[in-house]
């Protein structure tokens, strides 16, 4: 497997403070319905710093039984604890992933040498492909394009999800690494852009709510295609704007729930957005048709 195309970062259901299961069932089969190619559960959005290591492998295993093998998946098992990202990215093997998407440690501040022997032991300890996650808005370190470079020697480290926002930052992936890693756009926001620089793919928030709008983007612009995935881009940009209103995923769960797909409920610390921000996703939602009878 190669990491590209549309990917989507599952949002985790809950209710009653435990991962709903058919919720979950369900929104798996309707990403593969519109035409997502790589699932990662266990990510940013599926609030991944509140689940318990049981319950990380129950929807890793809950994905892979409902993808059955239609596309492959990703797991999240990343970290701030090198020996605990080991851990999980082995029982995600045994769960039968195709790869595993590892952020870089929050809150220790490594160095860019320690961030560089945390992914390696990472892959090392692993068969499966690694995707690097780079997020500084969230974990207070950026994994620097000149690291990125050393790391791409390792043969299972494969691709990179750079959640900078940055278009310096990923050109100089680009011209430091070029076909060796597959460099992923972070943000719905910068999917088009970083096709456009030669970026192989998106792993998405938007795509649990659009993801055929999502599919059709991200195929346009591989394709070159880039007038049909601007005005895809146009269209969706004011559900990318209100996805990220509040601190992710509150408002992807909250759309969900407006579609009546799942519960909406999410586990302290965080708690349901303010009325006015509903609001706006809920006219975004409907200007996009996706309320129905939920209106």
């Amino acid at each position: 497997m190669r990491m590209m195309g549309l990917m989507t970062a599952l949002v985790t259901p809950f209710r009653d403070d435990r991962v709903d299961e058919s919720a979950l069932r369900a929104l798996v089969k309707h990403q593969i319905r519109g035409g997502v190619e790589v699932l990662v559960p266990c990510g940013t959005t599926g609030e991944s710093v509140t689940l318990s290591l049981e319950e990380r492998r129950q929807v890793i295993a809950l994905t892979l039984e409902a993808a059955d093998g239609l596309v492959p998946v990703v797991a999240g098992v990343g970290s701030n604890d090198t020996r605990a990202t080991i851990e999980a990215a082995r029982q995600a093997e045994a769960l039968g992933a195709a790869g595993v998407l590892v952020v870089t440690p929050y809150y220790n501040k490594p160095t860019q040498e320690g961030l560089f022997r945390h992914f390696c032991a990472v892959a090392e300890a692993i068969s499966i492909e690694v995707c690097l996650y780079n997020v500084p808005g969230r974990t207070g370190v950026h994994l620097e394009p000149a690291t990125v470079e050393r790391l791409t020697a390792v043969s299972n480290i494969t691709a990179i999800k750079e959640a900078t926002g940055n278009m310096m930052v990923a050109s100089e992936i680009l011209l430091r690494c070029g076909d060796r890693i597959a460099l992923l756009s972070g943000d719905d926001f910068t999917a088009l852009p970083f096709l456009a620089l030669g970026g192989r793919g998106v792993i998405s928030v938007a795509s649990n709510v659009v993801p055929d709008r999502m599919s059709d983007l991200v195929m346009a612009g591989m394709a070159g295609a880039f007038e049909s995935a601007r005005r895809i881009h146009l269209e969706l940009y004011p559900l990318f704007q209100a996805l990220f209103v509040e601190s992710n995923p509150i408002p992807v769960k909250a759309a969900l729930a407006m579609m009546g797909m799942m519960s909406g409920e999410l586990r302290l610390p965080l708690c349901d957005g303010r009325e006015e921000h509903r609001a706006q996703l809920r006219t975004v939602l409907a200007h996009l048709g996706l309320l129905g009878s939920q209106a």
